[in-house]
């Protein structure tokens, strides 16, 4: 039960002061004067001021609340580290214990794990929430159970009452972790760029752990290799990526006896692999209606490097002009097919005949350029089929056709065949028709497929576009000088910019444009996986090893010709190796080392700030569980094997009564009769009487 005298006035508090006021002047002046009444007149000023502040009594009868300790344990992956699970069971059985023989005490547990999309341990989200959820009046204290790796420090709410903090672990504890500084998203195809790593050893290290350790570096699925690197110090790598496209980069570091995971000696940096411009040289034996479609479509792509070459006056052109008032540039044959022909990504002859103009070496040159790992386009016309066709040349080592000599010459619409209908470079091309189908083409060589994938034919199903490998490079025939009609919208026209762009990419190495490739992404923690095959026989199910070595099998059913997708969520973050048939692909799910494990070692620094605010103390449990005090609000809440809470003496209130401490009219009569007793006290003062 609690009492308070409560005031209600009558009249508005200033004008009760100023009354106050009032009545205070006249009693000094009446003790001035010497009336003997002046004790009655003051008595009765108050009793009047007090009837008019209208004095009340308050009694509430109050139910006291208990005193809420809440308890945040982390749960996350760094809690299993090491004994810290059994340290962090043993002291939350501790702390009910001693809570429970507190009185008017309660205790509530809350639990919290790894934060989603690798967030890490969110600690100062889960006591937010903790105290969220109970009035802020009865909490007497926090404690957190962690190892001191917190996320989300900005987040600390504000504490009614002292966060303490029991570390698990053991000062003892040491770890080496691999550290990438420095990584860009995104590198030039030939150009070296350095990447920054470091080896670092925390907490206790012991002497035995060693001044080097074993670097194993690994690109994609190929082999890894070693190196022996110092450690403690910043280590500059230089990197040239292999190829355009996604390029994983692995580096790895053997465990250490005694250290407490191995699960941040790994990394993981993935850098797209961009070409910087694409070379092309395009060499036209001839004027005709297509070659200013070739130069037109090349020098619109802001990518492109392109040196044209047209021969416009054979050697066996004899006009009688004199040489000297020609003003044709003399073609450069041997600065581009010996000096640099190396420096070009991609070489198309367009309707090219020999002439004479190139000698047999320099065509040898480009059949070693294309052994090399050069890509070779030639747009055939009439010529492939007469006796200075390029066919004839030592180029034919390489060519995967072989002319006939036949030309057709009637209107045909291509079409993709089966093979083209799940190869990379034509797939999907037919969705791109106008109404009514591509428009005609008029005119095919007539070629016999010696090797290679024919992805398109015209009249009699006769090879149109016929792809293949040599050794390192790639070599493409188009058999028709026609292409240049679907670029100039005749009946409708034809995807030309799209396969041509794709026939460019795919003869470059494009990973995107492999005719058998195994690729994924990774969204969160699900993996898109796909497979393009243009085997007619479905691939093999694909196994999928994860970053604790457990493997699983899943079947990939066809969603396109030629294409097999399935998505799949994967159970931790770290590197995933996809393998199936000959085909193997690495892909980071998250970062290789999660952030629970970036650092282990259990430290206090970081909550530190957050803990003195309120006077809290941060403990070790290796020392213990610490025993808990109440300790009065503003004093210390910490000590040497001890941490404390704060009473707080809520309560709610069940029954509240309202009385006057005396009715208006016994005030008014007690005023009257002072006032009465003072005149006739002053009315017998000698003074009066002698007046």
């Amino acid at each position: 039960m609690n009492r308070t005298i409560l005031f209600d006035p009558l009249l508005p508090w200033p004008i009760l002061w100023a009354l106050a006021a009032f009545a205070a002047v006249l009693l000094a002046l009446a003790i001035w004067r010497g009336l003997r009444g002046w004790p009655l007149r003051g008595l009765a000023g108050f009793v009047l001021l007090a009837g008019l502040a209208n004095p009340a009594l308050q009694v509430e009868d109050r139910k006291p609340l208990t005193d809420i300790v809440i308890l945040v344990v982390d749960e996350s992956a760094s809690q299993k580290l090491a004994d810290r699970a059994a340290q962090t069971t043993q002291a939350i059985d501790a702390i009910r214990a001693q809570v429970a023989t507190l009185e008017n005490t309660e205790l509530r547990v809350v639990s919290f794990a790894d934060g989603a999309e690798d967030a890490g341990s969110l600690a100062m989200t889960a006591l937010a929430e903790a105290l969220a959820a109970e009035p802020r009046a009865r909490v007497a204290g926090a404690i957190l159970i962690s190892d001191g790796q917190v996320h989300d420090l900005g987040l600390a709410p504000d504490l009614p009452a002292p966060l303490h903090v029991l570390l698990t672990g053991t000062v003892q504890d040491w770890d080496r972790r691999l550290i990438i500084t420095d990584a860009p998203a995104f590198a030039i195809l030939g150009e070296e760029f350095i990447l920054k790593l470091k080896v670092e050893d925390q907490g206790a290290v012991p002497a035995a752990a060693g001044a080097e350790v074993e670097l194993t570096i690994a690109l994609d699925a190929e082999p890894p290799v070693s190196f022996m690197v110092p450690v403690g110090q910043d280590l500059e790598l230089p990197v040239n990526l292999p190829h355009a496209g996604m390029n994983v980069l692995q580096f790895s570091v053997a465990p250490a006896d005694g250290e407490l995971t191995d699960r941040n000696n790994a990394a993981v940096v993935q850098i797209n692999g961009v070409r910087d411009r694409l070379r092309v040289l395009l060499v036209s034996g001839e004027p005709h209606a297509g070659e200013r479609v070739w130069r037109n479509l090349l020098k619109s792509d802001a990518s492109v490097d392109l040196v044209h070459f047209t021969i416009l006056r054979p050697p066996e052109k004899q006009d009688g002009i004199p040489v000297d008032e020609l003003s044709l540039i003399a073609f450069p044959t041997r600065e581009l097919f010996v000096e640099k022909i190396s420096e070009f990504d991609l070489i198309i002859f367009d309707r090219y005949r020999m002439r004479g103009i190139l000698p047999m070496e320099y065509i040898d040159n480009v059949v070693q350029y294309v052994k090399n790992g050069g890509t070779v386009l030639v747009a055939a016309g009439p010529e492939f089929g007469a006796v200075d066709s390029l066919w004839r040349s030592p180029l034919a080592e390489v060519l995967p056709v072989e002319p006939t000599a036949r030309v057709i010459e009637e209107g045909f619409r291509p079409k993709l065949t089966d093979l083209g209908k799940r190869h990379p470079v034509t797939e999907g091309l037919e969705a791109l028709a106008p109404e009514g189908g591509w428009g005609r083409w008029f005119r095919q060589v007539e070629v016999a497929q010696l090797r290679g994938q024919a992805v398109m034919s015209g009249p009699d199903d006769k090879p149109l576009l016929v792809l293949d490998r040599v050794e390192q490079g790639r070599v493409a025939v188009l058999a028709s000088d026609q292409a240049w009609l679907w670029g100039r919208g005749y009946e409708g026209g034809g995807p030309q910019l799209e396969l041509l762009r794709r026939l460019a990419h795919w003869m470059l190495k494009e990973p995107d444009l492999e005719e058998e490739a195994l690729t994924a992404t990774a969204k969160g923690d699900v993996l898109t996986i796909t497979r393009r095959s243009v085997a007619e026989t479905p691939p093999p199910d694909l196994t999928i090893t994860a970053p604790d070595g457990i493997v699983t099998t899943l079947p990939m059913p066809e969603t396109a010709p030629g294409r097999y997708q399935t998505t799949w969520q994967a159970p931790m973050l770290g590197l995933y190796r996809l393998e199936q048939g000959d085909l193997t692909r690495v892909i980071a799910v998250g970062p290789s080392a999660p952030r629970e494990f970036v650092e282990t070692i259990a430290s206090g620094d970081g909550l530190a700030p957050i803990v003195a605010l309120d006077q809290g103390g941060i403990l070790r449990l290796q020392d213990g569980a610490p025993t808990i005090r109440t300790v009065r609000e503003g004093r210390p809440a910490a000590g040497r094997g001890w941490i404390g809470i704060t009473p707080r003496g809520a309560y709610v209130t069940e029954d509240l009564r309202i009385t006057p401490l005396a009715p208006a009219w016994l005030l008014l009569l007690l005023a009257a009769g002072m006032a009465v007793g003072a005149w006739l006290a002053e009315g017998r003062s000698p003074k009066r009487r002698a007046g």
